[in-house]
């Protein structure tokens, strides 16, 4: 499974007659779980707003998906004296192998709407440039 298709785990309060409603309609064979429901409703509103969401993706310059930095792609920024701009809807990560110094030196903001993977102490030396 590549790395886009890996999902995250969320928590969703609902209230008590929604929930009992979901139930309703699993007990019933609408759907066989309760994330098999809000999964559906999920994927529904995304693609009833789906122009909506292309247009902004793309006013935005968002990447669309994953982009992954390795720590050569890092290096060879740093040698040019260049910094990049991470603008990713979906998964953006940085190889293990990043460094603070050398992730600082190169990534001038992280914007992520989705997942960013990076070690914990890239992303400690990262907090104030992440969105």
């Amino acid at each position: 499974m590549g790395e886009v298709d890996k999902t995250e785990k969320i928590t969703v309060n609902l209230g008590l007659v929604d929930l009992g409603h979901i139930d309703l309609l699993v007990q019933e064979g609408f759907y066989t779980t309760r994330t098999d429901f809000i999964r559906t409703a999920i994927r529904n509103q995304l693609n009833a707003n789906g122009p909506a969401l292309d247009r902004t993706v793309a006013r935005r310059t968002l990447v669309l998906g994953t982009q992954h930095f390795s720590r050569s792609d890092l290096q060879a920024l740093r040698e040019r004296g260049e910094q990049i701009h991470i603008r990713v809807l979906g998964l953006a990560s940085l190889a293990e192998d990043v460094d603070p110094d050398l992730a600082v030196a190169t990534i001038a903001s992280v914007e992520v709407l989705g997942a960013f993977r990076a070690s914990r102490a890239v992303k400690a030396a990262l907090g104030s440039r992440i969105v």
